[in-house]
C-alpha cells in the first residue's frame, strides 16, 4: 500500500511558549497532515534531553521529555493560571528554541502545576504509577538526586549513590518524597497529554512514528539502574565507547561517547531489557523505527578516553536470535529499521531476516564518497523500504544544493531533470513520491523550501542542532492542497 507522512519533530512546531508542544500547535499539523492526504506523522524521540539537548542522549529511555507538555492544557484543568506563564520571555527566535532559558524557566511553573495536582491526585495517577513502576520508580530517583547533586553525572555522586545500593537508596526516597512525587508528575502529566494527541491522530487516520535510539547515554537511569548490562569496568565507567569508524565523510571518525551493550548478558537474561523497551515503545507510538540498526548485526567499539574513532575495532551483536526472542514474547511489531551507514552482506541479511523495512535516503544516490550510493538511486528502491528526501541529521534539499560538492549536485540535477533552484525541493519530493517505495517521508522543512540554517542536526557537532521550529501559520491550507495534489498524483493519497 503506498502512502506517505513528514518528519517534524514536537520541537519544531510553533508555539508561544519557547518550544513546540504536545497541544493546538499539534493538533493543528495533525489537520494539516489530513488535509493533504498524508498517512504518518515521524518525530524524532521524545524522551528527556541531556547535555546538547540531542533527543539520542538522554536520560532516560522510558520517560516523556517535560519541555513538551503543555501549559495551556494545564491551565484548562485548572492546575495553571494563564498570567503564570503567558508572559514570560523564553529568549528565543520564534523559529529557535532556547534550551538553557527553558531549563531555568519552565520548571518553576511545572512545580506550581504539580503542587496544585497533588493536593487532590486522581486514582489515574496512583494507576500510572503502578504500571510504569518499573521504570518510574528509579527514573524519578534519579532526576532528583541529579537536581540535588547540581547537575553533575551520577558518575559523581557519593559512593552509596553512585553504587546504587539499595538502603542507601530507600533513604534518598524518604527524604526527596516530594522532589521525586514531582518527576512523577511530570510523566503522568506528560503521557495523559500524549495519548490524547495520538487518539487525534489515530482518529483522523494519521499514525505517529517515533523513534528508538539504539544507545543510552552514559549518564542515565539506564546505566545507573542497570549497570550489568553494560560494558563497565569495576569503577562503573566505559571500557569502551560507540562510534563509527574514519570513512569518506570524516577522516576521524564519529566518537560518540555512549556505553556499550554487554550482549553477553543480554542473551544470559533472554533480552528482556530489549524486549521491554522495544515493546513499551511500540505501545507510545503506532510504528517504531530503531535507530543504527546495524548495530544488532555488529557494533564498533572505541576505547574510553580516546580522542577519535581512529582506534577503534567492530565487535559481534546479537544478530537476529534478539529478533527471534521479541517475536516470541510480544509478537510482531511494526518497526522500520534505519540502516545507513556501513554496509555489509551481515547487515543485509539481518535485515532480510527480520523482515523489518529498510531505509533509502535520496541525498545519498548523489555522494561520490560512498561506495553503496547506487542503493539510493530511486530506481533501485524496492516496496519494502521507508524512502526519505533526508533524515534529520541530513541537510535541506536546498540546502544540499548549495553545501554538496559541485560534482554531486551537478548528477542531481541531470538525474532528476531540475532546471529551476527555486522548485528543487518540489522536483525532488516528486522523484522520491513516484518511486516504488511502499512509504515516503519528507521533512517539514523541505515542504517549506527552506535552506541549511533550518537543518536539525549536523552530526558530530554541538550548539546549533535540535533548534529549529516552524513559524505560526507555516503549513497553511495552500501547502495542503499542493501536497495533496501530489499525493494523489502519484497514487499515495490517504484513503
Amino acid at each position: 500500500m503506498r502512502r506517505s507522512g513528514v518528519l517534524m519533530h514536537l520541537s519544531s512546531l510553533p508555539s508561544p511558549y519557547g518550544i513546540g508542544t504536545m497541544g493546538q500547535s499539534a493538533r493543528d499539523f495533525i489537520d494539516f497532515l489530513v488535509k493533504a492526504g498524508q498517512s504518518y506523522w515521524q518525530i524524532l524521540p521524545v524522551c528527556p534531553t541531556s547535555y546538547g539537548d540531542s533527543p539520542y542522549q538522554s536520560f532516560s529511555t522510558f520517560a516523556g521529555n517535560p519541555y513538551f507538555i503543555d501549559l495551556d492544557e494545564l491551565a484548562e484543568a485548572g492546575l495553571l493560571e494563564k498570567s503564570e506563564y503567558a508572559a514570560i520571555d523564553w529568549e528565543s527566535m520564534p523559529n529557535k528554541v532556547n534550551y538553557e532559558a527553558l531549563y531555568r524557566k519552565r520548571y518553576p511553573i511545572l512545580h506550581r502545576a504539580a503542587e496544585r495536582f497533588l493536593k487532590r491526585p486522581p486514582g489515574a495517577f496512583d494507576e500510572f504509577c503502578r504500571e510504569n513502576q518499573y521504570w518510574l520508580d528509579d527514573y524519578a530517583l534519579f532526576m532528583t538526586l541529579k537536581m540535588t547533586n547540581n547537575g553533575l553525572p551520577w558518575l559523581e555522586w557519593e559512593p552509596a549513590l553512585r553504587n546504587h545500593e539499595p538502603e542507601r537508596l530507600k533513604k534518598a526516597r524518604w527524604e526527596q518524597e516530594t522532589e521525586t512525587l514531582f518527576w512523577k508528575v511530570m510523566q503522568f502529566f506528560f503521557f495523559s497529554q500524549w495519548n490524547n494527541l495520538r487518539s487525534y491522530a489515530n482518529e483522523r487516520g494519521i499514525d505517529i512514528i517515533g523513534d528508538l535510539p539504539f544507545y543510552v547515554a552514559l549518564d542515565s537511569v539506564d546505566v545507573w539502574a542497570h549497570p550489568e548490562l553494560f560494558q563497565l569496568d569495576e569503577d562503573r565507567r566505559p571500557t569502551e565507547v560507540a562510534g563509527c569508524p574514519p570513512d569518506g565523510f570524516s577522516a576521524t571518525g564519529q566518537l560518540w561517547g555512549n556505553p556499550l551493550f554487554d550482549w553477553e548478558e543480554h542473551e544470559k537474561k533472554e533480552y528482556g531489557w530489549w524486549i521491554n523497551r522495544i515493546g513499551y515503545l511500540c505501545k507510545v507510538y503506532n510504528v517504531l523505527r530503531i535507530d543504527h540498526f546495524r548495530g544488532f548485526d555488529s557494533y564498533y567499539g572505541i576505547p574510553y578516553g580516546a580522542r577519535d574513532a581512529g582506534e577503534g575495532r567492530w565487535h559481534p551483536g546479537p544478530g537476529i536470535a534478539l529478533f527471534r526472542a521479541m517475536e516470541k514474547t510480544i509478537g510482531k511489531q511494526r518497526i522500520i529499521a534505519e540502516d545507513l551507514g556501513f554496509m555489509t552482506g551481515s547487515v543485509r541479511k539481518l535485515l532480510r531476516e527480520s523482515g523489518f523495512p529498510g531505509m533509502k535516503v535520496l541525498e545519498f544516490a548523489f555522494d561520490r564518497r560512498d561506495d553503496n550510493n547506487s542503493d539510493y538511486l530511486p530506481y533501485r528502491y524496492i516496496p519494502n523500504c521507508v524512502a526519505y528526501t533526508g533524515t534529520h541529521d541530513n541537510d535541506t534539499i536546498q540546502g544540499w544544493f548549495t553545501s554538496a560538492d559541485p560534482e554531486d549536485a551537478a548528477y542531481a540535477k541531470e538525474y532528476l531533470r531540475l532546471n529551476e533552484p527555486s522548485n528543487y525541493h518540489w522536483d525532488m519530493m516528486r522523484a522520491l513520491w513516484e518511486s516504488a517505495a511502499d512509504l515516503t517521508i519528507v521533512q517539514a522543512q523541505d515542504l517549506l523550501g527552506l535552506a541549511s540554517d533550518s537543518r536539525m542536526n549536523t552530526p558530530s557537532t554541538i550548539g546549533r542542532n535540535w533548534i529549529w521550529r516552524a513559524l505560526p501559520g507555516s503549513f497553511d491550507d495552500r501547502l495542503a492542497e499542493k501536497l495533496r495534489h501530489y499525493t494523489g498524483l502519484y497514487g499515495r493519497l490517504a484513503e
